[in-house]
């Protein structure tokens, strides 16, 4: 507990098995009262590797069910073992743990609800070996982004997030997508509650055994989530209606 507050670390994991112990050994356990470990039907052995860590929330997709999928079993259960926090963090070691109290703490404070790692601040993308063709995209798509949703956040792709418990019930996380976009229609849930979203600057390391998505998924994933920005855009003007903001949300 950290001033009362259950802090849960959820771990989205596919084929994570050569980092996922190095990640774990960067947590400050001192700080987390639980660890969540979904795998997503890996084809290595990520799954014995959590075992052999002693990571005591461990679950196992029978098929593939996609990074969103993935997010959304992990969200459910940090909420079902009663976090007041929840910290997401890949276990492939792009993004230091290290951050873990920096994030609890602005949130346990009632600063922001919503903690975002950002690697774009300070440069940290560039830094730590961002192909500078992602480094390009990422910086487009976020400016586009903040136009269309009256926001300025440093970047919208950062896979390093905090939540409050409040907000993760306030969002029917069944009505988002599977797949990578779900990191985007998140924002727009969150920013269609009304809710601000810090962000602190955040290290961070590009290798052969990060995770990364292709050129083909990323040309995918970047009208994907322009198509995100878009319908919010339009929903909130009331020029259309948009299913996942329209309904009220429960969890």
């Amino acid at each position: 507990m950290y001033n009362g507050k259950k802090i849960v670390v959820v771990m989205p994991a596919y084929n994570a098995e050569r980092t996922l112990e190095i990640t774990y050994n960067e947590i400050p356990h001192h700080w987390v009262d639980d660890i969540v470990l979904v795998d997503d039907n890996s084809s290595d052995n990520t799954l014995q590797m959590a075992e052999q860590l002693g990571i005591k929330h461990i679950l196992k997709h029978n098929k593939n069910l996609g990074y969103g999928g993935n997010q959304k079993t992990c969200y459910r259960k940090a909420l079902e073992l009663n976090a007041d926090i929840i910290i997401m963090v890949h276990p492939d070691y792009q993004y230091t743990p290290k951050l873990i109290p920096a994030m609890v703490s602005i949130i346990e404070s009632g600063l922001y609800p919503v903690v975002f790692g950002s690697r774009i601040l300070s440069n940290g993308a560039l830094k730590g070996g961002m192909p500078l063709v992602k480094y390009v995209l990422n910086r487009i798509l976020t400016f586009i982004q903040n136009l269309l949703m009256g926001q300025k956040l440093s970047e919208y792709h950062t896979g390093y997030r905090a939540y409050s418990r409040e907000v993760l019930e306030q969002i029917n996380l069944t009505k988002g997508s599977d797949n990578f976009v779900f990191d985007n229609e998140m924002i727009a849930l969150i920013f269609s509650k009304g809710h601000e979203i810090a962000e602190v600057t955040c290290p961070t390391r590009y290798f052969t055994d990060a995770s990364s998505i292709g050129f083909k998924e990323g040309i995918i994933y970047s009208f994907g989530v322009l198509n995100v920005s878009i319908r919010y855009f339009l929903h909130q003007n009331g020029l259309m209606k948009w299913k996942l903001l329209k309904e009220p949300s429960s969890s």
